[in-house]
Parts: structure tokens; C-alpha cells; sequence
């Protein structure tokens, strides 16, 4: 995927609050200042409770910002019962969340903040002015009048004694490291893609350690590596196909099929219509060592109808020519064809017909998990309470990326983070009005 620089620090978001603190004793801890810990937070401080928000950013909502570089994809307008099969074999457990909180309802809370959402042709749905600093500067402003207070610089190292509650946090400082106790802590530390943003999966062993059952973090919403020749490579990085389709069909009988386009890359393919099947295209490659997508390059033309044009006479002419004529074939289209067929089976019409409805691309690994926009895996939803909360360690929640689950973009990773973080803070609330442990 196409990576821009990281946001420096600016005024939206707790720059300087709180670099160091001296320790002790808090109430609520919310690690990680992403979407899911600053709504954890909005959820608990609107109740008058105090919440200190730590992050190992100089400031919050950083991944937040960058995603909305391009215009911030909110949500989807898509109906309840669609948006909700998104989330494949994970639905059963993000839906609930999503009843709590959904599209419908981060509209509304966006609003809240004086912030106008549209609805685009594709029906997913934007701030007005398509960028994520007002409302985060919005969203921040409201926090620190309810008495929020952010640390940030503050990478989270682990427990000191996770045996008790309130538990004993462990932070890495500008001023060294330091101890202090919550009664509730609500984990929101993503998952392990866009490292220097914050989420680079440190925490996995951590928790592993202390009973929480995590899965293995993958890469998702990734790119894939093929193993271009050369001088497709050289030529061809970075032009899109466009008007394509892909299938595909994996040994578990689980099928994808869709028309839109994608991009070459030096060493394979990337870009939405690749994001949206690289769940299925992942597993695949993992269990069997590679993937095999089917490529359209004409999906708007029937089979016989490319026949026909390949079939016609083409005279002197080349094939290249030929397919520009007849077809409009030409550029990465006609580069592509290169790649899977020898110079004698360009010149079999009837292979050539088959191959540009069915051109099979094999993919033989994903791209790095930190250059992947999201990241499967994480705590099991079996490892946590309806609330989100840890089974092994009472008053841990668990939010945002870092919990198992995956989705594709268009607004559903945003949606699902947010909802997780009202929901454990919901949880919070609970555990607390139970009555923990005092210091």
C-alpha cells in the first residue's frame, strides 16, 4: 500500500501532558491513545470518572490522522445485517458489539462533536471536510475539559504483579521507568502493522505470560508477493489495474469474486480489490504455500465476446496490436499476458481468449505485517467476558486491534474499534460499581 510519513506532533493531540508522573495509584488506566482507548476514555469520563490515558507516541490518535490523510472512511451506510457479515468468521463475536454501538451510533457521536458526515457514492460515509483533525482536535478538547489526562511517551512494559487487583502497570519514561496501580486498566495497544505508529505487537508475550490466550498476529488488508520478472517489475510498479475482476476459490470451498481494481508493486499486487480478498488468500498461502487468484482482465465482455476479437483475422499486424485494436488491451494489461504465457502461446487465439477472462496469478507470500493496514490475531474472544474483560485477570479489559478479529476496510476496522472500546469501558464501569479492590 502506498505509505506516507507519520504525523509529527501538532496541538490536536495531548502533545507534552504529562511526560512524566511520579507513580502511585490510579482509578482507570486506558493504554493506548488509538480510537479504541480515546472512546474507552470518552465513555468513562462522561460518567465524571477519573481516566489517564498512556501512549508511547508523543501524541494520541497518530494511526488515526494517517488514515485519514486520503479522507477519513468513518463508517459504512450499508444495512445492519450486511455490515455485520464483514466480519466473516469473527461476527458472531463483533456483532453484539456492534448492537451496543454501531454505524448509526459513531454518526451520531461524530455529530456530537460538530462534526457534518456525508455519504459517498460508494456508500461509505466521510466528515464533510474529509479529514480526521478536526474531529480529533474536537474529540481531544472534549476529553481534556472532562478532566482526561494523557501521559504520553509512556510505552507500556508489562505488570510488575498481575497476581493482584488494582494491578501493577509497568511504563517506560522520558524520567525512567515507573510503577503505579489501577483498579481497571482497558488495553488498547493494536495490533502489530504500522510499528512506528505505536502498534508493533510488543505486548503479545506479555499477556501470553500472565493466562490471556492470544492468537498469533498475521498480516491483513495486506499486499502479495508474486515474483514479477524483471522488467515487469521495473516497468510496471505502481500502475493500477483497472476495470479487472478476481476469483477465487479456497481449498475450504470459501469463494471471492469481485470487479474493481488494484496495483502493481515491485514484487506482486496490492490496493482494495486485493485487501478485500487477503483474508482468504493468506490462510490459503499459509496452509498450502501459495494462492492462486483468477484475473479478468475484461470482465465487462463475455468470454465468447473476447473468442470472437482474438479469433478475427489480424493480418500483419502484431498481437499486441491486434489485442489494442480489437480488445483496447494494451499497457500492464498486455504486459501481464507476457508473464504467464511463452511467446508461442501468445500466438494460440484460443489460449490467449482464455487466459485474458482467466489469467492466474500466483501468489506465494504477504507482504510484512508492519506494511499491512490491519493485523488479524490477538487476544481470543474466548479468553474474555461478554465485557471484554479478562477471564484470567480480573479488571483487564481488552479493545480496538488487538483483539482477534479482522475486517475490510471501508469504514468497518474504525466502526468495530470504536464499539470494542465502548463496550469494555461499559465493562469498566461494571466491574467497578461490583465494587474493586481498593488501594
Amino acid at each position: 500500500m502506498s505509505r506516507t510519513a507519520a504525523p509529527k506532533e501538532n496541538s490536536i493531540a495531548a502533545k507534552g501532558e504529562g511526560t512524566s508522573v511520579s507513580g502511585g495509584h490510579v482509578k482507570i488506566a486506558v493504554v493506548g491513545g488509538g480510537p479504541a482507548g480515546l472512546m474507552a476514555a470518552d465513555v468513562l469520563s462522561a460518567q465524571g470518572l477519573p481516566v489517564h490515558v498512556y501512549d508511547a507516541m508523543p501524541s494520541a490518535g497518530r494511526k488515526f490522522l494517517l488514515a485519514g490523510r486520503g479522507g477519513l472512511n468513518l463508517t459504512h451506510s450499508e444495512p445492519f445485517e450486511r455490515f455485520a457479515s464483514r466480519f466473516g468468521e469473527r461476527r458472531a463475536q463483533i456483532e453484539p458489539l456492534l448492537q451496543v454501538f454501531g454505524p448509526e451510533a459513531l454518526r451520531d457521536w461524530v455529530h456530537g462533536l460538530g462534526v457534518q458526515t456525508f455519504v459517498g457514492s460508494s456508500g461509505r460515509v466521510f466528515p464533510t471536510d474529509m479529514k480526521a483533525a478536526p474531529l480529533l482536535r474536537a474529540w481531544m478538547h472534549r476529553l481534556r475539559e472532562r478532566g482526561v489526562s494523557f501521559h504520553m511517551r509512556h510505552r507500556w512494559l508489562g505488570w510488575s504483579d498481575a497476581d493482584t487487583v488494582p494491578h501493577r502497570l509497568r511504563f517506560a519514561t522520558p524520567a525512567g521507568d515507573l510503577e503505579l496501580s489501577a483498579e481497571a486498566t482497558v488495553l488498547a495497544l493494536g495490533g502489530a502493522s504500522w510499528s512506528r505508529l505505536g502498534s508493533d505487537g510488543a505486548w503479545v508475550p506479555w499477556l501470553a505470560g500472565r493466562g490471556v490466550e492470544v492468537a498469533p498476529l498475521v498480516p491483513a488488508n495486506c499486499g502479495f508477493d508474486i515474483g514479477w520478472t524483471p522488467y515487469f517489475a521495473e516497468r510496471f510498479a505502481g500502475v493500477p489495474f483497472k476495470s479487472v475482476a478476481i476469483s477465487f476459490i479456497d481449498a475450504r470451498d470459501r469463494r471471492f469474486a469481485r470487479k474493481g481494481e488494484f496495483v502493481a508493486t515491485a514484487t506482486g499486487i496490492e490496493g482494495s480489490l486485493i485487501y478485500a480478498a487477503s483474508s482468504l488468500l493468506r490462510d490459503e498461502i499459509a496452509a498450502g504455500g501459495s494462492a492462486t487468484l483468477w484475473l479478468d482482465l475484461l470482465p465487462d465482455r463475455s468470454a465468447e465476446q473476447v473468442r470472437a476479437a482474438v479469433l478475427h483475422p489480424r493480418g500483419a499486424r502484431s498481437v499486441a496490436s491486434h489485442l489494442k485494436s480489437r480488445l483496447g488491451l494494451d499497457g500492464i494489461k498486455t504486459a501481464v499476458l507476457h508473464e504467464v504465457l511463452t511467446r508461442d502461446e501468445m500466438l494460440e487465439p484460443e489460449k490467449l481468449a482464455r487466459t485474458i477472462k482467466a489469467l492466474p496469478l500466483r501468489l506465494v507470500a504477504p507482504r510484512p505485517i508492519d506494511e499491512a493496514i490491519s493485523s488479524a490475531g490477538g487476544v481470543r474472544f474466548e479468553a474474555l467476558g461478554a465485557d471484554l474483560m479478562s477471564r484470567a485477570m480480573p479488571g483487564l479489559f481488552c479493545a480496538g486491534e488487538m483483539l482477534d478479529w479482522e475486517a475490510p476496510t471501508g469504514g468497518y476496522l474504525l466502526t468495530a474499534s470504536m464499539a470494542s472500546g465502548v463496550v469494555a469501558a461499559r465493562g469498566v464501569l461494571q466491574f467497578l460499581a461490583l465494587g474493586a479492590p481498593e488501594s
